[in-house]
């Protein structure tokens, strides 16, 4: 007999709870009866230990969220649904000509850019190899670490006014839905490249779930611009994250990053 109920989990945070509620809309068309849990990192790998998630939404890998593929506890599932990779931008309309890398922002051109980098406390310690890979220090650069809302406010903020300074983010971001940022080139690689996010099954679970079910679940992909989107729906039109997802697989939301 396949499997009627399952608990879907995913981190305490929009971007993750966007992308598990377009999970849910699948589970939901099959006619699954879910259970949604969502945690920080710390509880989620117990949750995962002690077998209380059945499945995720969605693990960063190969390196961010390596713990929770443990195949003792979890096997992935299907491909990717969407690519995060950080990034660092300055918005589209600040006309800064000759700005087009990290590296840029150290010489003559970037004078006019704001030298206090305001960042969320997850990106700091990207933000500290950024800086000393490119010796932005020496610029006169210096990271502000601040609360993740405080940080998305001011990036909204420096969007919203074409202010000339730097955007730390992760992509997708709801940020990146109205295509106002230039994402700059980072030759050195200090960010590191594409992740992938992936499903996690816990493991023993696969021979007990209905096997449309399952292969649609393998065969799903969002991309980044509807991950942003869902998010920016969540945060701008008011939306729960089972609204957005409804909108999209309705076709109403218009992916445009």
């Amino acid at each position: 007999m396949s499997l009627t109920t399952l608990t879907l989990g995913h981190l305490d945070s929009r971007q993750h709870e966007a992308a598990a509620a377009a999970v849910l809309r699948v589970l939901e068309a099959h006619e699954m009866e879910v259970a949604m849990v969502a945690a920080n990192r710390e509880t989620m790998i117990k949750h995962i230990a002690g077998g209380r998630i059945d499945l995720l939404a969605t693990a960063w890998l190969p390196e961010i969220d390596a713990a929770w593929a443990d195949p003792e506890h979890m096997e992935i599932l299907g491909g990717v649904l969407y690519r995060p990779m950080l990034l660092w931008a300055v918005p589209a309309d600040a006309a800064l000509d000759g700005i087009g890398s990290i590296a840029d922002l150290a010489g003559e051109k970037a004078a006019a850019i704001d030298r206090t980098i305001v960042l969320s406390r997850r990106l700091e310690a990207h933000g500290r190899r950024v800086m000393c890979e490119y010796a932005l220090d020496a610029a006169g650069f210096t990271l502000n670490v601040v609360d993740n809302e405080v940080a998305y406010a001011s990036a909204a903020a420096v969007l919203e006014n074409a202010t000339p300074a730097i955007l730390p983010l992760w992509q997708p971001h709801a940020l990146a839905h109205r295509g106002r940022m230039h994402v700059l080139d980072d030759p050195k690689l200090a960010l590191g490249g594409r992740r992938e996010a992936k499903l996690l099954l816990r493991r023993g679970l696969r021979d007990q779930i209905d096997g449309d079910l399952l292969d649609e679940l393998e065969e799903l992909t969002l991309g980044n611009p509807v991950v942003s989107a869902l998010e920016y729906a969540m945060r701008n039109d008011g939306m729960t994250a089972d609204e957005a997802a409804e909108a999209w697989q309705r076709g109403k939301l218009t992916p445009r990053a």
